[in-house]
């Protein structure tokens, strides 16, 4: 059992992921709370099947996904708060560094030292098609998910890849998230297209618009950008075609939020 002086919650933010929950709550008891916040647009049985394993569930309903993580901010008990996806996992080892980084930023805060960090990315590994990523933007792939949550505030007006505002720096973990992304190519689709409308229509509704070129430049340096730039080729074949579907996605992100 892991412990320390100042607590952590850990929240998961769920829909429909009863399968995941029920594999992922079990391995997150070290946490000094355990709050599951349900969408209560969930059609499976993630509340109950999570009831059992977490010390909170509370279903909610859901305006977007920060909206849904500023709620998480608010009702959770402990000062600092981990996000953790429901298809993510957390090893032992990095459990044991959030512990520690979280309580020296609290001595540094404590004594009044500059540059404490309010905040931590922490690196994930994406498995994608059963295949570790190692490039193509997939790696290390950041997220800003270990949180003092009075110094923390999630941007509403990002509905999509949402961003943390944070009052004070952040500093960086070295233990890695492990994430279990896309496991076929048709959920890769349905949740890329449900990305690209939610994009678009924040790009609309902050009234941009693309010159028509960008139907073909966008997509090409996506393309560029991700396979060679970020070392997409690094997958092989499923690195290419990860590279040529996320290029396909720019280009219906100009087309759905309309040219000049």
């Amino acid at each position: 059992m892991i412990r320390a002086l100042v607590p952590i919650t850990v929240c998961v933010i769920a829909r429909d992921e009863a399968e995941n929950l029920q594999d992922l709550l079990p391995t997150l008891r070290w946490a000094d709370e355990l709050l599951v916040l349900v969408d209560d647009r969930t059609n499976d049985d993630s509340a109950a099947r999570a009831r059992p394993l977490a010390d909170r569930v509370e279903k909610r309903a859901f305006a977007s996904f920060p909206a849904f993580r500023n709620m998480a901010l608010d009702i959770a008990r402990e000062p600092w708060v981990f996000f953790v996806d429901a298809d993510e996992r957390v090893s032992a080892d990095l459990a044991a560094e959030a512990r520690a980084a979280v309580s020296t930023s609290e001595r540094s805060l404590a004594a009044g030292e500059a540059g404490a960090p309010v905040g931590y990315w922490v690196p994930r590994h994406n498995i994608i098609l059963g295949q570790l990523i190692r490039g193509g933007g997939w790696a290390p792939d950041h997220q800003l998910r270990l949180l003092r949550r009075d110094k923390a505030r999630y941007d509403e007006s990002r509905v999509v890849h949402e961003t943390v505002v944070l009052d004070g720096p952040a500093g960086y973990l070295a233990q890695h998230l492990l994430h279990l992304n896309y496991t076929s190519w048709p959920e890769f689709i349905a949740r890329q297209r449900g990305y690209t409308a939610l994009e678009a229509q924040a790009l609309r509704s902050a009234g941009v618009t693309f010159a028509r070129r960008a139907l073909v430049g966008q997509p090409l340096r996506e393309f560029v950008r991700r396979y060679l730039g970020l070392g997409g080729w690094k997958d092989g074949a499923v690195g290419l075609l990860l590279s040529l579907a996320m290029a396909y996605y720019a280009g219906e992100r100009v087309r759905l939020t309309g040219w000049r």
